[in-house]
């Protein structure tokens, strides 16, 4: 088992977060992108259930719970009143898995009948992945098992920028860690060129979850400020600027410097 998912289970952090929106300054194919990822995080393929049946032929149990379901669309709804949204949508593919994903979509419409004001739509996952490469904006909060968020969301990040844009968060009913959504990038590692971004707007939907929100709204709003000046920005982003650099850009636009 990955440290990431024994912290996962250890805590039963059972929603993973992740915002993707739109950020003026930056400029991808698609406009107006503002979808919330809530992607279920302790079970599904990622159990580590595996074995060997016989040579050559493997096998790995997905795994999925009344409890796990219904924890994650409970977050799902709540987030989509917290934030003003109108829909969620549910992906699965319960055509083919009817037992596995026909229970965490069932679940799901359970949970949305005590949310009467927020529209519950679902969706088989393949058409989820064809409706956000064509049609992004049709979509504001998605509720997925935990190997189709995984997936849904990296293309998510994709309509905006990139990875190094896109903040998480891994919610539990006691505990939470955030964390940005790439790996380490060890092959630039030492060389002063990673974007950031991704990790301080994790440390802001950190402060947000504790209550600091003026900390919160001070270090998103410098954050943003230079992205969207996009005259000090890392390589991924189309610019020259150092990590070193871009973070000194960041600091002068929260101390007033700039």
């Amino acid at each position: 088992m990955s440290l990431n998912l024994a912290l996962r289970k250890q805590f039963n952090l059972y929603a993973n977060v992740r915002p993707v929106k739109s950020i003026p300054g930056v400029k991808t194919g698609y406009e107006n992108i503002d979808i919330c990822v809530i992607r279920e995080n302790t079970e599904g393929e990622y159990t580590g259930i595996e074995h060997q049946v016989v040579d050559g032929v493997n096998q790995s149990i997905k795994l999925i719970t009344r409890e796990a379901s219904r924890n994650v669309a409970e977050y799902a709804f709540r987030y989509a009143v917290a934030h003003g949204k109108k829909k969620v949508t549910a992906a699965h593919k319960a055509s083919v898995m009817r037992l596995s994903d026909g229970l965490f979509l069932k679940t799901c419409k359970q949970v949305a009948c005590t949310y009467p004001n927020i529209v519950c739509e679902d969706m088989s996952i393949d058409k989820v992945c064809m409706q956000l490469a064509a049609r992004p904006e049709s979509f504001e909060v998605l509720v997925l098992p935990n190997l189709y968020g995984d997936i849904a969301s990296d293309l998510c990040a994709g309509l905006i920028g990139g990875l190094g844009l896109t903040p998480s968060g891994n919610i539990g009913t006691e505990a939470a860690i955030f964390e940005s959504v790439h790996g380490t990038a060890p092959d630039i590692a030492g060389q002063n060129k990673a974007n950031p971004t991704a990790l301080l707007l994790s440390a802001v939907m950190m402060l947000r979850y504790l209550k600091l929100m003026k900390h919160a709204e001070l270090i998103e709003s410098a954050c943003l400020g230079v992205l969207r000046d996009g005259k000090t920005v890392t390589g991924d982003l189309g610019g020259t600027a150092t990590t070193e650099q871009y973070t000194n850009a960041i600091c002068d636009k929260i101390t007033g410097r700039s």
